[in-house]
């Protein structure tokens, strides 16, 4: 079982920046976030391997920076030049396994608005 932790969410301006974390209790390949909308689906925002590495979302990339630290297994979501199409709640989610298709674990979520 993988509990995880996620703070950051807030209230930006366009153009501002928030920085996501998201703890996780247990042992993961992958840490990362997806995102929702109100009215529309879950999307992938942007993941980090422990062995290395990140994947992003095309709409994110050059803006959002994912990092990890291993040794207290948090990732962190830093997120720069903000758009009002960034605000969704934000889902941290983790996998245990590299043959997992789909997320293993998710977080609570964490809101972000970003205000034009």
């Amino acid at each position: 079982q993988v509990q995880l932790v996620e703070s950051g969410g807030d209230s930006v301006q366009a153009g501002g920046s928030l920085r996501l974390s998201c703890a996780a209790s247990g042992s993961t390949v992958s840490i990362g976030w997806y995102r929702q909308a109100p009215g529309k689906q879950r999307e992938f925002v942007a993941t980090s391997y422990r062995v290395g590495g990140a994947a992003y979302a095309d709409s994110v990339k050059g803006r959002f920076t994912i990092s990890r630290v291993n040794a207290v297994n948090t990732v962190y979501l830093q997120m720069n030049r903000l758009k009002p199409e960034d605000t969704a709640v934000y889902y941290c989610y983790a996998k245990i396994s590299l043959g997992s298709s789909s997320p293993d674990y998710w977080g609570q979520g964490t809101q972000v608005t970003v205000s034009s």
